[in-house]
């Protein structure tokens, strides 16, 4: 019965088009107040725990109070994030074998474990190639290899990237397993005490500068009741050149082997070479907030569809000489009022919604996705109750394009809800041209996809402003300009509100295709529902 009401639903989006009420339109002035109010040096760059982060979390639910919408978490417009900060002296050195390196020039590393001190004793150093354990792919980089204790040597992406064979893993497009956040967590599974993840800017999708900014300064985490004794000593980073002095002290050609290691049937290859490093730290337990509220539907008001964007930048970090202030406006000042914008827009119309609306603004998006992550674990309504989710990771702000990017192509029946509220504007769907970055695992929908849920990510980080990443994104001089254009904002926001509408006045619960990593966990969510 469901998949007839899905096919009749299809079937009638067909032919309908998707435009918004003609009564209800972008405000680029409201939309500026509150991208340029998030922005601004007042709220201290929006730092997790902060007092950046009280004046966040206040204006957000002031704004969303004003706008009539009514709490989202049980209640309350707060759900409280339980985490720590942990910032690390920066003058570790790593030693392995008769070599040493440098952090920042050579070397990043930091831990997730609540201790003052953490420490690899001549852990011994073995290469395990992607790092990878995929019985689907038939990739098995790990073998039989005990590595329990032994500090990790791996390569950044996937098989598929370095091979460029649409054959291997998703070719050109990363998957999951080429997360660094995967690689971190194989590990941990084996028992590894330290991760190195060789740097290449390709294959990572960004440069060293940003994995050095990101890895120093005070970073968060969820902890558990064991103060997190089971995560890595060491999660780090090297540059190439590092990799290479390593490989080349034991007579081993390091690009000879990371070509190897794109073969299926590679093995593990231990350097000979032990480990050591030692790195005092800061801890901190505290709090922080993600802002939920909700504009309740009609008919069908326990099925909801989510808008969400992540609040967070990364606040003030000393020892920046000059402006120290990360005011995070295109990442993600610009998403967070695209959201409160369409919250607007929303609240505006004559007719709510059949369908509830659930607005959620994250916290440390910045440092792994936290609070997206503590809202799977703990959401306000079940998982099986959330129909789908649009993202706002970032917005277009150099002026209107002919297009709106696609990120994840082809996991998802929403594409095509996609494709056809752009068409309705007269714009096309522009593939992802850089796949091999993995954006579609990067940003906070992710953290519900892996609980089942089908989302789209709206992200425009330099690709209508190819300077940004080159010169702004993650770093102080990501600040609100008077020179925006706001076009291409207002076109975003109403195919993003459209989307929402249609959506919302529909019976249709849109899906994962065959061969997406998240199908079968949503299947046996509806399924236990009864949906």
């Amino acid at each position: 019965m469901r998949v007839f009401v899905i096919f009749m639903a299809m079937l009638m989006l067909s032919g309908a088009a998707f435009a918004a009420d003609k009564a209800v339109s972008f405000s680029q002035q409201s939309y500026k107040n509150y991208v340029k109010t998030l922005a601004s040096d007042e709220f201290e760059g929006r730092g997790p725990m902060t007092q950046g982060e009280e004046k966040t979390i206040s204006y957000l639910v002031e704004e969303l109070k004003k706008l009539g919408v009514q709490p989202g978490y049980h209640g309350d417009f707060i759900q409280t994030v339980p985490m720590a900060s942990i910032a690390a002296s920066q003058d570790m050195q790593l030693k392995i074998g008769d070599l040493s390196f440098e952090p920042g020039t050579d070397f990043v590393s930091r831990t997730q474990k609540m201790t003052k001190r953490t420490e690899l004793n001549d852990s011994e150093v073995i290469f395990v190639g992607y790092g990878i354990d995929a019985p689907e792919y038939g990739w098995h980089d790990y073998a039989d290899m005990d590595v329990k204790g032994k500090t990790l040597i791996m390569l950044v992406n996937d098989p598929g990237y370095a091979t460029q064979d649409e054959s291997v893993f998703r070719g050109n497009a990363m998957t999951y397993y080429g997360r660094w956040t995967y690689k971190y967590e194989e590990a941990i599974r084996r028992g590894a005490s330290g991760v190195f993840i060789v740097h290449e800017t390709g294959a990572a999708g960004y440069p060293w500068s940003v994995v050095e900014s990101g890895a120093t300064g005070t970073k968060y985490m969820l902890v558990d009741e064991s103060g997190n004794a089971d995560e890595l000593e060491a999660m780090g980073w090297m540059q190439t050149h590092t990799a290479e002095k390593i490989f080349a002290s034991q007579d081993l050609d390091f690009q000879q082997l990371k070509a190897d290691a794109a073969n299926p049937g590679f093995k593990p290859v231990s350097l000979g070479v032990n480990a050591n490093l030692r790195t005092i730290h800061w801890n901190k337990m505290g709090e922080s907030h993600n802002v939920v509220g909700v504009l309740p539907g009609t008919s069908q008001k326990d099925e909801y569809v989510l808008l969400t964007a992540h609040w967070d930048a990364f606040g003030k970090k000393v020892g920046v000489k000059g402006d120290n202030i990360f005011n995070g406006a295109v990442d993600n000042a610009s998403g967070v009022a695209g959201v409160l914008e369409l919250a607007r827009m929303l609240s505006e119309r004559d007719k709510p919604l059949k369908r509830s609306v659930l607005l959620a603004f994250f916290t440390a998006e910045e440092t792994g996705l936290l609070g997206a992550f503590a809202f799977a674990q703990h959401p306000p309504v079940p998982t099986h109750q959330m129909v789908g989710l649009f993202n706002i990771d970032s917005m277009n702000l150099a002026g209107a394009t002919d297009y709106v990017l696609k990120y994840g192509d082809g996991l998802q029946e929403l594409e095509s809800w996609l494709q056809q509220a752009a068409a309705a504007q007269g714009r096309r769907v522009k593939p992802d041209s850089n796949p091999q970055n993995g954006l579609f695992f990067r940003s906070d929908h992710f953290a519900l996809a892996q609980q089942g849920v089908p989302g789209l990510l709206f992200m425009d980080l330099g690709d209508s402003d190819p300077d940004y990443i080159a010169n702004r994104y993650h770093k102080p001089a990501d600040e609100y300009l008077e020179s925006w254009q706001y076009s291409g904002v207002k076109n975003d926001l109403h195919l993003i509100y459209s989307l929402v509408e249609k959506l919302g006045n529909s019976d249709a619960w849109p899906g994962w295709k065959e061969g997406a990593e998240f199908k079968q966990i949503r299947d046996a969510d509806l399924s236990q529902s009864g949906e």
